[in-house]
């Protein structure tokens, strides 16, 4: 098909996206508990619960309980056919919990996931013969793109697959992959030319090169990740594992040596009843860690849950875990320690010069210069002495833009030249037009004392002649130094990363608390201090956009890519921020520290508890084989079969009550790991020590209430 651009008809489907953001839901939303009890029963394959081998151990005990008990319908049981079903009920039910616990974790993930399968749309493409604007094109189903070809994209259009920008400038509504109603600018070249599939150009037009196979874009990857495909156990949770399997093989051990005073070998328990295979198996069931063993899949799957809520995609439970770890924050000044947005605070003049006559000049500079900074000055003048705004073609001036060779801008009104700029850059400019004493050394002092304020000089120059110094502000966001405190608690080391110069830089990062800075950055400096980092043993998190950050985005530990920087930065990072917010970084540690603060707690507590209910129920639940353990038995539970029951019971209710904590998380706090250590064992460690006492005590009341044992 050949056309003009005007011609160009849209191709895709009738129904428009609702572009909504992704549904936020509760924790026990009906939408969730559902699918989760359905997905709990699923999960009984054995292939499924051999993953988690404390699980797995419960889920044996479960069959040959089942096993025992159809025995026991048939006259041949080792104990009353009643308290082994009960047995047998109960250890279903912990391995249910266990299950339903991960799949509600995931039911999370799932839901997310599903709403943004909805933005995913059948649209065809506008393929460009050539990639030029104006040239043939033919429609194509989005699904046949592939790498390397260019696509057209016009107002109304659908982004159909993710791409580079090459051509044009446009306004793109994000909102169906960010939640932000705000359209954003998406040009060639620069930070800010990548475009993802799924999104709507609301004006102007573009010429996209595909970047990505069909299926290997970033809504894709989002869908994958979100649902847990990829989710690999990370290394502390591999070594915790590991752990878990060890104490279990200790019980199973004990266990074992136990067997043969079980009826296999009655005459070896002379003085006493023997010991059932039923009670040997809920002896182990309870003595081996299955609460943190229920819990910790959803422990992982809610971290990265948490990440997706907070708009952050991550690309691994690796990289949720690493930001808990992380020890040294790589901080960019602009947008997230200060508000990025410098203002024309003050004038000071040369000498010989009025600050009105510098602020009249100052402003003819700034008159074409649409930037923040420019339009500052021109407020500034006008407010301070009334000076008004000019006409541009009234003055037959020819605006200069900033260049980053000359670090300068203004006008040009036949023979007068009007600049400002950076101190060093105008130090140049007239001293190369060979005028004696051009720079005052009242001005140099000036740009001194403007940098160690903090604050940016601009020194303005009119037809070669220094005129004074534009004090540029770019204030310190409100909280951040206490929020840079509460890191240094934790032992967290902040480092700002600025252009700025030595003095400007020193000066913001002691307004805002860091704790080091690096100044004149360049993408290799910031490679090399992340190195630094790395070679004394420290985990580096840092954040980036452009096409010059994917090297030390590759080499930090975790990586931050805005999405609104290039595909290479998303590419090189290990998380992308959907809302494309630097200070997101802070964030992003809390939910990891989070996230490893309640796999912590919950350690402590189920290790606890097992204690517990070792020197709790071990007394009852043998009394009948040793009469002489009688004395131990504190608690005077009704019989050593309501010992056993009730201890089963509160093992299997444990992990319901603790289903809300492990997918929520415990509450941040922002202390020391020694404090955080002395917290757990206080709070966690001796919670499960005295929980189980009071639990099963009242479970065996109710149980010798009701005469069910």
């Amino acid at each position: 098909m050949s056309t003009t651009p005007k011609e160009m008809t849209l191709f895709t489907n009738p129904a428009s996206p609702a572009n909504p953001a992704p549904k936020k839901l509760r924790l026990f939303d009906a939408e969730l508990l559902l699918p989760a009890i359905a997905d709990s029963f699923k999960k009984l394959s054995p292939a499924t619960q051999v993953r988690s081998p404390v699980m797995f151990v419960v889920y044996v005990g479960s069959i040959i309980t089942t096993l025992l008990y159809l025995q026991a319908l048939f006259g041949q049981g080792e104990a009353p056919a009643g308290f082994i079903l009960a047995i047998s009920v109960w250890l279903w039910f912990t391995v249910l919990f266990a299950n339903f616990a991960e799949a509600l974790a995931e039911g999370r993930s799932k839901a997310q996931a599903a709403s943004l399968r909805n933005l995913k749309q059948t649209v065809s493409a506008k393929k460009l013969a050539t990639p030029k604007y104006g040239t043939t094109w033919l429609p194509q189903p989005a699904t046949d793109l592939v790498k390397g070809h260019y696509i057209l994209v016009e107002a109304g259009d659908v982004i159909p697959i993710d791409g580079e920008v090459i051509e044009g400038v446009a306004s793109v509504d994000e909102s169906a992959i960010t939640g932000e109603s705000a359209p954003v600018i998406r040009e060639s070249g620069g930070d800010f030319s990548s475009v993802t599939g799924g999104t709507r150009v609301l004006s102007d037009w573009l010429v996209v090169k595909v970047t990505v196979n069909p299926g290997e874009t970033f809504l894709d990857r989002m869908i994958s990740m979100v649902e847990g495909a990829k989710r690999q156990k990370t290394p502390n949770e591999i070594a915790l594992t590991i752990l878990l399997v060890a104490l279990t093989i200790v019980f199973l051990i004990v266990t074992i040596t136990l067997l043969p005073f079980s009826l296999f070998s009655v005459q070896a328990a002379q003085s006493g009843t023997p010991v059932t295979i039923t009670v040997l198996i809920a002896l182990l069931v309870c003595l081996i860690p299955t609460t943190i063993g229920g819990l910790l899949s959803a422990i992982g799957v809610a971290g990265m849950s948490r990440m997706m809520q907070a708009n952050v995609i991550a690309t691994s439970g690796r990289a949720v875990e690493a930001a808990g770890d992380v020890d040294v924050l790589m901080l960019d000044k602009t947008g997230t320690i200060t508000l990025g947005n410098r203002q024309a605070s003050s004038f000071v003049p040369a000498p010989g010069v009025t600050e009105q006559q510098l602020a009249d000049v100052a402003q003819l500079a700034s008159l074409a210069d649409e930037t923040p900074e420019g339009r500052s000055i021109v407020v500034l003048a006008k407010q301070k002495f009334n000076i008004r705004e000019r006409e541009m073609a009234s003055l037959n001036a020819v605006f200069v833009p900033f260049t980053a060779q000359t670090r300068m801008s203004g006008v040009d009104i036949g023979e007068r030249a009007v600049r400002k700029g950076a101190a060093d850059s105008v130090r140049r400019y007239v001293e190369s037009l060979g005028q004696p004493n051009a720079y005052p050394a009242e001005v140099g002092r000036a740009v001194d004392d403007i940098s160690r304020r903090g604050s940016t000089p601009l020194v303005v120059t009119d037809g070669g002649r220094v005129m004074g110094v534009v004090e540029l502000k770019d204030i310190v966001k409100g909280g951040i130094k206490e929020r840079f405190g509460e890191l240094r608690r934790m032992g967290i080391k902040t480092v700002m990363i600025t252009g700025d110069n030595q003095l400007t830089a020193a000066a913001i990062a002691a307004e805002a608390g860091v704790d080091d800075f690096l100044a004149e950055a360049t993408p290799e400096d910031k490679l090399k201090l992340i190195r630094k980092y790395q070679a004394e043993g420290r985990l580096v998190a840092m954040t980036g956009d452009g096409t010059n950050d994917a090297p030390a985005l590759a080499q930090a530990d975790v990586a931050v890519a805005m999405n609104s920087g290039t595909q290479a930065a998303k590419e090189a990072g290990n998380m992308v921020d959907l809302d494309s917010n630097p200070t997101k970084l802070l964030e992003i540690v809390e939910i990891g520290k989070q996230m490893l603060m309640t796999r912590g707690a919950l350690t402590t507590f189920s290790i606890s508890n097992d204690i517990a209910k070792y020197f709790a129920i071990i007394p009852a639940a043998f009394v009948g084989t040793y009469p002489q353990l009688k004395a131990l038995d504190v608690m005077q539970l009704a019989s050593p079969s309501s010992a056993i029951m009730s201890a089963v019971i509160f093992n299997a209710l444990i992990i319901v009550v603790l289903i809300p904590l492990a997918l929520k998380g415990v509450k941040y706090r922002a202390i020391g790991a020694v404090a955080l250590l002395r917290r757990n064992l206080l709070l966690y460690g001796l919670g499960g020590i005295v929980l189980p006492f009071v639990g099963i005590k009242l479970i065996d009341m109710v149980l010798a209430a009701l005469h069910l044992v």
